[in-house]
């Protein structure tokens, strides 16, 4: 008895806190979209400022 109990108290606190994720899921990857795609374009810039500074030593050593 003292188990289907504590299913009940899990059960009753515990549906909101689902229901509250699932409808802050989409807001707070729409909200993180602008990061992900800014940390995208900060790794390009990086890729070819590294890829102009390494050009000497790859033109030198093939």
């Amino acid at each position: 008895m003292i188990r289907f109990l504590l299913w009940v108290i899990l059960f009753i606190l515990c549906w909101p806190v689902a229901l509250l994720a699932l409808v802050l899921y989409p807001l707070v990857w729409l909200l993180m979209l602008p990061f992900r795609i800014l940390g995208f374009a900060v790794d390009g810039v990086l890729g070819l400022v590294k890829g102009l500074l390494q050009l000497p030593a790859r033109l030198l050593r093939a």
